[in-house]
């Protein structure tokens, strides 16, 4: 946030080193814990060390030292500091509170929206998330895939990265033929009506209930299968017009939760090149065909000379159909050729642990060096109450619609609570975003790698760390900005004595920077909803703390500049996790 001054203690810092004839390093700053004043810090450890390479008899801590109490005097009074201190081989420059405080508002109020935003890096990241399979229901143990994605998608833009939003269609493979068996045999000629995910649901359920344990259904499908490797001409219309159902009720789904993809893959588009690979994996000796009797296999473990870390890896069945291992390792391939990407992102299950390493280290045996650059980010099921697992197979689902059908009933309640006077529309469009908010947090305030177990009444609680908690905060920051003007003050001087609340809450806005570049240096939202959460109660200390309106002229002026300050991060906090902030509730 305050580049220019790091930049201006640099110059003086290599000023310093050319009168000495010391070597000019990059300096690197870091923020003082706040007690009492705001700070940054920088080590003089490396400029002792390069003294040291240089021939010179130095004791480096020593030096480090020396070099910092020799910049700190040659610093004094620099403006919009108080002091400067070395502190074993630091140099630790304190702001002046008043400055400090005022320049922290009116960056935030300048930045508005790119607020926290960062620099762009020239990083080109893909992240494949949602990856649904055609022909299944779209329901509650889909939807933390979805969100998690598109909230480290938002992250990371924000952070400065180039970002691909990739889905992965699975539009082939065995639950799409037993599908399309349980369709010919007891729905042709049916069409969806109504939900189409819900209807195309209901027949997967019934086709996995017919397949299972009857050895003659499975016959009959494997025939089917076999019809499709061999493109069966009718076979092909009948799936590209099923599929395209599918397609729409996902697309109905991302537009209802306000996600974007940049890139569709398919599934199907690979199965042909994934087959390439296997040969080549065969020929290069890093496949084992054990056909007609067994399978394509890659035993990495044997390979690699590991003990039970990647095992074996089936990459085609015994018959020469596909697998996802066939069409994964083409896929990657593809994704970073096409896209000439610095890191790839796989959004996926954490069952799948074991299946990504296998993947990525296929790869690398292949010969792509960037295999290193695949990074698996996994996450845990989402349970019913009760721990109930949810399972398009046996039907135990909640839909998206139903839920979020119910989760806006109830937020509804919250709207008619806080403000009945608002119109029927407003309402109803208030209560979608609270009720969105609350489903999209609950799966974000959570570690990625803990189960969650989905309770709407907690995920809409205004009074717990929920999402219209902090949508509330918004919109009590928006109501006293509203009732003393549309315009908000201009830039005034700090000319009062900052009380406890209003430290804090200042403390916590300048760290919302900070705290985008760690979530996503680790792909972690977490830490944005632990913040965001963190903001709104200290924005509600602060609003209980603190007269505004009513405060001396000067005074109110300062805070009201202070209130839009934490609104703008509220708001850019929620942004992030794909949450609205709304102007009422």
């Amino acid at each position: 946030m305050f580049k220019k001054d790091q930049q201006a203690l640099v110059s003086i810092i290599h000023q310093y080193c050319r009168e000495n004839e010391l070597p000019e390093i990059d300096m690197q700053w870091k923020g003082i814990p706040f007690s009492g004043h705001w700070g940054i810090s920088t080590s003089f450890f490396q400029l002792a060390s390069a003294e040291a390479k240089t021939g010179k008899k130095v004791i480096v801590p020593q030096r480090a030292q020396e070099h910092a109490e020799a910049v700190a005097a040659k610093l004094g009074t620099f403006p919009g500091f108080d002091q400067f201190e070395a502190v074993r081989g630091y140099l630790n420059c304190y702001f002046s509170t008043s400055t400090y405080v005022a320049r922290v508002i009116d960056t935030v109020i300048q930045d508005g929206k790119s607020f926290g935003q960062g620099d762009a890096k020239n990083q080109r990241i893909m992240v494949e998330f949602s990856q649904p399979n055609t022909h299944k229901a779209f329901h509650v143990g889909h939807l933390r895939n979805v969100i998690l994605g598109s909230a480290v998608c938002n992250i990371l833009e924000f952070a400065g990265y180039d970002v691909i939003r990739a889905n992965y269609i699975g539009d082939i493979g065995l639950h799409v033929i037993k599908w399309i068996w349980t369709y010919l045999k007891y729905h042709q000629d049916e069409e969806p009506q109504g939900n189409i995910t819900q209807w195309m649901g209901t027949i997967y359920a019934e086709a996995d209930s017919h397949y299972t344990g009857s050895p003659e259904v499975e016959k009959e499908v494997r025939e089917l299968f076999a019809r499709w490797d061999q493109r069966d001409p009718e076979l092909v219309a009948l799936w590209k017009k099923t599929r395209d159902w599918s397609m729409q009720g996902f697309f109905q789904v991302y537009e209802t939760l306000g996600v974007k993809f940049d890139r569709y893959y398919y599934e199907s588009e690979v199965e042909d090149s994934g087959k390439d690979i296997v040969k080549i994996l065969i020929e290069k000796g890093i496949a084992r065909d054990e056909r007609p009797e067994g399978a394509v296999i890659i035993p990495l473990d044997e390979i690699l000379g590991e003990k039970e870390k990647y095992r074996v890896m089936v990459i085609l069945r015994s018959d020469g159909t596909s697998l996802y291992a066939t069409k994964d390792l083409p896929l990657a391939i593809n994704k970073v050729e096409e896209y000439k990407l610095d890191k790839s992102i796989y959004v996926i299950d954490v069952r799948q642990s074991l299946y990504m390493q296998q993947i990525f280290k296929t790869l690398e045996l292949l010969g792509y060096a960037w295999a290193k650059n695949l990074y698996h980010l996994a996450y845990e099921i989402v349970n019913l109450p009760g721990n109930v697992t949810m399972s398009s197979r046996e039907g135990t689902v909640v839909l998206l619609e139903d839920l979020i059908n119910q989760a806006t009933s109830e937020a509804m309640k919250i709207v008619e609570e806080k403000n009945p006077e608002l119109s029927a529309e407003d309402k109803q469009a208030v209560a979608k975003a609270v009720a969105l908010g609350g489903i999209r947090y609950s799966m974000l305030s959570r570690d990625n790698t803990k189960i969650v177990t989905f309770d709407w009444k907690s995920a809409l609680d205004i009074n717990g760390q929920a999402a219209p908690y902090i949508q509330y905060a918004y919109v009590r920051a928006n109501s006293i900005l509203r009732k003393f003007s549309d315009e908000i003050p201009a830039s005034i001087p700090l000319n009062y004595e900052l009380t406890l609340p209003e430290v804090e809450l200042i403390d916590c806005i300048t760290r919302f920077p900070m705290e985008v570049q760690r979530a996503a240096a680790d792909n972690h939202p977490l830490y944005i909803s632990t913040y965001a959460y963190e903001l709104a109660s200290l924005f509600n200390s602060f609003y209980r703390s603190c007269p505004v309106l009513k405060a001396e002229p000067e005074v109110r002026d300062f805070r009201l500049r202070m209130v839009a300050a934490a609104k703008q991060t509220i708001e850019n906090s929620l942004s992030l996790l794909g949450i609205t902030a709304p102007n009422v509730m």
